[in-house]
């Protein structure tokens, strides 16, 4: 049975429907919502809600709540005016038309206006402090300005605003403030889009195969020779998961007895903004091949299996890095070497960054120090990522700044599903922590 056959929408689904066929700019409320669709209002309210989280709807302050264009994902790495606005505590002193546009780089008015013009382009933010004439070049060239210092401008700068739709921003604080913000920013964003998600590799627009309660032995047989598959979430009348039946559970059932009788209930499920990193743990740890995508709802959105999630996986380590996490910043300065006996080692020295009060290595990154290290051996052996289960950790030394250290791990054991790594760190030819660590293999 293919769920896509049975079209029984609850109500909550009717109303975001509703929701997704109005117009853009249209207003939505409550009231309005209930009275439209036959509902209640705490029905109406929640699917709205729902609209919200999906970027289906906009509650904006003094217009209320708009149907507005749903931003795709990717877009992730671009900042609006908007978004610019809250961030610096920013006033808009005209074209708040265009605060919905993104803004592709932003450029610091610190020399000669001649000179800075030349930077500037179309989707491009200025900021500057009190020069009226390049706050109306800027427009001219298509650009946003943000003026620092907390200054005003003149009637003929914002007029020219507002008929250009670009947002004239300001702010008290200061250029050097305001950047940093600003750069801060793109850059969390550029370690978010990194992060793969279950929506990301969940194929849209495909059937989703799966049994109702009453299904039989026939029913299982018949879709398990049509798809290839062996597993099957279970579906109630309104395609919400309630379970999922293997071969395992088939095995020795009766003609007449129904899938509901022998299915696993309550099964795991994730949504589409779960990470694929979660994913894959989930399914490493519960030992299941099967994972069912739901939405708010428990609705059946698609599945994942072990082999959709190991292929994101690999795609994943093959992408350039974007935005560097801490993580990635503290291992940067590691070089990898072979010892005699071609054994993997890895040299480095102690940055300030690394340090904690006291001026000597923070046991948080010898701790991080020592897990990458543990990583890189066993992906030496069996390709794949490491789940941590456990760590025993020892600090036997104090490591100064600037100290050379060299990390050596050594393999104990690596089994299909798990590995033991023992991991120590030297300095001066003193070993002064030492760790052994356990960890499932996805």
């Amino acid at each position: 049975m293919d769920t896509h056959t049975a079209d029984t929408l609850t109500k909550h689904e009717q109303i975001l429907r509703h929701i997704e066929s109005l117009k853009l700019g249209s207003r939505i409320s409550v009231r309005k919502i209930a009275k439209n669709m036959d509902v209640s209002e705490g029905t109406a309210y929640r699917a709205i809600k729902e609209a919200e989280n999906q970027g289906l709807v906009s509650t904006k302050e003094r217009i209320g709540t708009v149907r507005v264009e749903k931003k795709l994902r990717q877009n992730i790495d671009k900042l609006t005016f908007a978004e610019v606005v809250n961030m610096v505590d920013g006033q808009v002193l005209g074209g708040s038309k265009g605060l919905h546009k993104t803004l592709n780089k932003f450029v610091i008015g610190a020399m000669e206006q001649d000179a800075m013009m030349r930077y500037i382009e179309a989707g491009s933010l200025l900021i500057v402090g009190n020069r009226d004439s390049a706050h109306i070049c800027a427009l001219e060239q298509g650009a946003g300005v943000l003026i620092t210092g907390g200054f005003d401008t003149s009637t003929e700068v914002k007029r020219l605003a507002d008929q250009r739709e670009l947002p004239i921003i300001v702010s008290t604080y200061d250029t050097f403030t305001v950047a940093s913000m600003i750069n801060r920013a793109i850059y969390d964003r550029l370690i978010k889009k990194k992060i793969m998600l279950v929506e990301d590799i969940l194929a849209s627009g495909t059937s989703v195969f799966a049994l109702k309660a009453n299904s039989l032995l026939k029913d299982w047989q018949r879709l398990s020779e049509e798809t290839g598959h062996s597993r099957f979430p279970v579906v109630d009348e309104w395609n919400r998961i309630i379970g999922v039946v293997t071969s395992k559970d088939m095995v020795g059932a009766s003609a007449v007895q129904t899938v509901d009788k022998l299915m696993t209930r309550n099964p795991l499920t994730v949504t589409p903004q779960t990470s694929v990193a979660s994913a894959a743990h989930m399914m490493v740890w519960e030992g299941i091949e099967l994972l069912p995508v739901v939405d708010t709802n428990r609705k059946i959105l698609g599945v994942l299996n072990r082999s959709d999630v190991l292929k994101a996986m690999q795609y994943i380590q093959k992408q350039p890095q974007n935005g560097e996490t801490f993580e990635e910043l503290i291992w940067s300065g590691m070089e990898e070497e072979r010892g005699e006996n071609g054994s993997l080692l890895f040299r480095g020295v102690i940055t300030p960054q690394m340090t904690n009060h006291l001026g000597t290595v923070s046991e948080g990154v010898l701790t991080t120090l020592m897990t990458q290290a543990a990583y890189r051996i066993v992906q030496e052996h069996k390709k794949g990522d490491l789940v941590m289960d456990n760590m025993s950790t020892y600090f036997l030394k104090p490591v100064q700044i600037d100290s050379k250290i060299e990390i050596r791990p050594t393999i104990i054991e690596v089994s299909r599903k798990f590995g033991k790594i023992d991991v120590e760190i030297f300095h001066a030819g003193a070993l002064v922590s030492k760790a052994m660590l356990t960890a499932q293999v996805i």
